[in-house]
């Protein structure tokens, strides 16, 4: 009667296994991108903040992490919670997932450039 009690908690060991490895011999936290850090800077001023993406949430959609200091080069960019690329490659800041606070398209080069608002001309480049 003691082996019940014994497969018992190893079948409970086992579940907390697979639940903690999300099924597969990997851990899920190394299932994660990498952070990504970038450099704003607004129309070639030396002014600029640091921009760190982080870890995907869904197809496209990414935590984001805005400097506070970024309120001097786009007033209301330190709301920006998420990081949202779309297929063509353009890329959004929103507070909410959603609606965009500022879009950039893909650069000349290996950054992006901020059309929407027009003004001011935001770069954003890996750091």
């Amino acid at each position: 009667m003691k082996v019940l009690p014994a497969l018992m908690a190893a079948a409970a060991v086992a579940g907390g296994i697979q639940l903690f490895h999300g099924g597969s011999g990997e851990s899920i936290a190394s299932e994660t991108a990498p952070s990504s850090t970038y450099r704003l800077t607004a129309n070639g001023d030396e002014a600029a903040c640091a921009i760190r993406r982080g870890a995907d949430m869904s197809d496209g959609l990414s935590l984001l992490t805005v400097a506070p200091n970024c309120r001097k080069l786009l007033p209301g960019i330190e709301r920006a919670k998420f990081w949202r690329e779309e297929a063509d490659g353009t890329v959004a800041f929103s507070a909410n997932g959603i609606d965009p606070i500022v879009t950039f398209s893909v650069a000349d080069g290996d950054g992006y450039e901020s059309y929407a608002p027009a003004t001011p001309l935001l770069s954003l480049n890996i750091d």
